[in-house]
């Protein structure tokens, strides 16, 4: 086990929690290589995102627009602004060619709004592509523990 890997990794992946839950999305944003996705999947055992109806499957230009709503005030989902704690965990490197990382962790996200407190728990893998002593997230996969139940509107990025 390379722990200096799973040290750097898991500073990176703090780090992109903690922008979430202060609402720092244009430094979240910056943290994507162009390319990227961010992907949230009905079926929590799908591969075939492209083909397949997804929560979620942003490229650059649909994170964006997630964004722009999100602090615009005009969403229903998102007055009031929800407040968010993620607790993210047991990291494991799944695969790492030199160029990208891809690694497996758990996500806990505790959610406050209009007095009611939901929780939500998922399996979340990462590509990271290394860059200057960091990384870029090419891709983001939520898979939501209940994500075949029915789901309240969530006005925030998981």
């Amino acid at each position: 086990m390379n722990t200096a890997l799973i040290t750097q990794v898991a500073a990176f992946l703090w780090q992109e929690a903690d922008m979430l839950d202060h609402g720092e999305y244009p430094q979240w944003l910056e943290s994507w290589t162009t390319d990227g996705l961010y992907i949230v999947p009905i079926n929590p055992d799908e591969t075939d995102f492209e083909n397949t109806l997804n929560y979620a499957c942003d490229n650059a230009a649909m994170r964006a627009k997630r964004v722009a709503r999100l602090g615009s005030g005009e969403s229903i989902s998102t007055s009031p602004v929800p407040r968010t704690i993620r607790s993210v965990s047991r990291f494991r490197v799944l695969a790492d060619d030199g160029e990208v990382v891809t690694v497996r962790c758990a996500q806990n996200l505790r959610e406050f709004r209009k007095d009611v407190q939901k929780h939500y728990s998922a399996d979340v893998t990462f590509e990271l592509v290394r860059t200057a002593g960091s990384f870029l997230i090419r891709r983001k996969i939520i898979r939501l523990i209940n994500a075949t139940d029915t789901l309240q509107g969530i006005g925030y990025i998981l």
